[in-house]
């Protein structure tokens, strides 16, 4: 039987605009794309501050896996962009609050900005689903 390719949407304006999904599942893979602290409104969640910004990436990573068919166990790579890589520790908080006990491999890499200046941080996850 072939793969399915399913798509996921947050609902972010920019997703048409840019033409790319939240999240892609395909087969067991999922893969959640750069994912910013935007709130339902529109507006940067936590203004300043590197842990809440984190904290809300991942709120909607993990929709977007649970849309998917996924969880947050199934995670097996993050991914996290800071524009000031000495903040790490406040995104490896956030990290370690979800993650613990997961353990997927990560990397924090410094990134020049994002899109919107407000934004301090983005994720990305790929997780993998157990075979059936």
């Amino acid at each position: 039987m072939a793969d399915i390719r399913r798509t996921v949407s947050s609902g972010s304006p920019l997703e048409p605009r840019i033409g790319f999904s939240r999240a892609v599942r395909l087969g067991r893979h999922v893969a959640v794309a750069g994912t910013a602290p935007i709130g339902d409104d529109g507006s940067t969640v936590g203004p300043g501050d590197v842990h809440a910004q984190t904290v809300r990436c991942l709120d909607i990573a993990q929709r977007a896996l649970e849309e998917a068919g996924a969880s947050l166990e199934h995670t097996v790579r993050t991914r996290i962009m800071l524009t000031d890589i000495t903040r790490w520790e406040e995104a490896a908080r956030a990290h370690g609050e979800r993650f613990a006990g997961i353990r997927p491999v990560t990397t924090f890499v410094e990134v020049s900005r994002f899109i919107d200046p407000a934004w301090l941080v983005e994720v990305e996850l790929d997780a993998i689903l157990d075979e059936d």
